[in-house]
């Protein structure tokens, strides 16, 4: 009778952690489609803006130019983020407030460990 009452509690306990995992990882998704819907157009239209005024006959920054540099920093999503704290587009104190710091470090320990093989 005990260890049933014993394997009910480890599983209850086991459910319970499994759901507040599920809950986190959503609350991560939120995160990466905040970055790809809200900033990744202010960061686009950041580096328009960047590479239209330093345009001159050394560095034309055409369409082609834009192009690139818009799919280097638009590729993953831990360059939007790096290029929104570069730019002042987001920073610590704002991240912070809407608690979303911790998404931050997760998501640049994430993608250095497995989708970036070469920064090991």
């Amino acid at each position: 009778m005990i260890l049933v009452e014993i394997l009910i509690i480890v599983a209850a306990v086991t459910l319970l952690w499994l759901c507040w995992q599920l809950y986190r990882a959503k609350q991560f998704t939120k995160f990466k489609h905040y970055l790809k819907e809200e900033i990744q157009p202010q960061v686009v239209e950041l580096i328009i803006t960047d590479l239209e005024d330093c345009r001159s006959s050394t560095f034309p920054n055409n369409t082609c130019h834009q192009a690139a540099t818009i799919n280097y920093w638009t590729q993953y999503h831990v360059r939007i983020l790096q290029y929104a704290l570069e730019k002042d587009i987001l920073n610590k104190g704002i991240l912070v407030k809407q608690k979303r710091w911790r998404f931050c470090q997760h998501l640049l320990a994430i993608e250095q460990r497995f989708l970036n093989p070469y920064l090991n």
